[in-house]
């Protein structure tokens, strides 16, 4: 899978960590239950801890450990559960969450843009998509009406300084 992070391919930094897999050094991405069951050790230990959610977690259990994550992968099951949005924007604006918010699963080169307006600034894509296009996605829209996560500022306020 290719990770888009500010508009380029990376690698990515976080190696993924099965719910029976060992812990190893460095930084880690866990499953949701993993987080629950083994919090105290997981934040306790050196790197940085990522976890995955589904989109329909309850933001009320996950807001406890906001704070302490460096990345919250959003699961999108498919491309029409539009779900992932609302909590990226949640997160971002409600809990303020600063670290990386990563799109992750059925990620499609057509939701990217809006993806980011909503907070996201980091992408998954599925196996076998096109990254190159996928990039130009973020170039498609060069003005913005409405404030969202990505700039709260409406256009009006952002003309003329």
């Amino acid at each position: 899978m290719e990770l888009i992070k500010r508009g380029v391919v990376v690698e990515d930094g976080f190696k993924r960590v099965a719910d029976d897999g060992e812990l190893s050094s460095g930084d880690v991405l866990v499953s949701w239950a993993r987080l629950q069951a083994e919090a105290a050790s997981l934040l306790a230990r050196s790197g940085r801890v990522g976890v995955r959610v589904p989109n329909d977690v309850d933001l009320e259990a996950l807001a406890p450990y906001v704070e302490q994550l460096d990345l919250i992968a959003i699961e999108f099951p498919t491309y029409t559960d539009g779900r992932g949005y609302s909590l990226a924007r949640r997160l971002r604006e409600r809990h303020g969450f600063r670290g990386e918010l990563r799109a992750v699963g059925d990620v499609l080169r057509d939701q990217l843009f809006y993806m980011r307006r909503c907070g996201f600034d980091a992408f998954e894509l599925k196996e076998g998509k096109d990254v190159a296009g996928a990039l130009e996605a973020f170039r498609e829209f060069s003005v913005t009406y409405q404030g969202a996560a990505d700039d709260p500022r409406p256009l009006f306020r952002r003309r003329g300084g």
